[in-house]
């Protein structure tokens, strides 16, 4: 019998691996930990991550749907180390927020109009800049504790987009690709008025 990852899988070793951490060290590296589960609060952040798992949910095959959220999350992981080791691009902010507008295409776009590879590619790619913000503004110290926090929080957040993205499906049946697509003109809306801000 194949052993298939799921959201709920990778939620729960992020949280046993965050629970490890914050028990294996005190003082300011909690306090980086704290500061990890609040940074992906940001608005431009939260959006993106919440539309990548309504997104999964809404263009992947069901036991698929984990690819977006994981393909996000490691490639969040790796360039925020990037990110903290001094690596940045110029107008990173602005890329950031029209990430918000990309995945709000996609939402547009969900009946399968971009391939699946051209999406997860698209999502690594946005994830990316995402996790350079993170690394950028990472701590002196305690950089395991913060990455922890925040790839903790990214977990949860998209959880939260594919849970919703489902409730749209189970409860609106039919309708419910009109719903998501109109939730991601209004990312897209959303994304260029935080645009147009920076």
């Amino acid at each position: 019998m194949k052993s298939h990852i799921t959201p709920s899988r990778l939620v729960a070793a992020l949280l046993t691996l965050t629970t490890l951490s914050a028990q294996a060290h005190t003082g300011h590296a909690t306090f980086n930990l704290t500061e990890g589960l609040m940074h992906p609060f940001g608005v431009d952040h939260l959006l993106a991550m919440v539309a990548v798992g309504i997104w999964s949910v809404s263009t992947l095959p069901t036991r698929q749907a984990w690819q977006g959220p994981a393909t996000f999350m490691l490639s969040l992981l790796v360039s925020a180390f990037l990110g903290a080791a001094g690596f940045t691009l110029p107008f990173l902010e602005h890329f950031i927020t029209l990430s918000v507008v990309l995945f709000g295409a996609m939402l547009v776009l969900s009946s399968n109009v971009i391939p699946q590879s051209l999406s997860l590619f698209f999502i690594a790619s946005a994830a990316s800049l995402h996790g350079l913000a993170h690394g950028a503004e990472a701590p002196e110290s305690g950089l395991i504790d913060y990455a922890m926090g925040f790839m903790f929080t990214t977990a949860m957040l998209h959880l939260g987009g594919m849970e919703f993205g489902k409730f749209t499906h189970n409860t609106l049946a039919g309708r419910s690709t009109i719903a998501i697509k109109g939730i991601g003109a209004m990312l897209g809306l959303t994304g260029l008025m935080l645009f147009s801000q920076i």
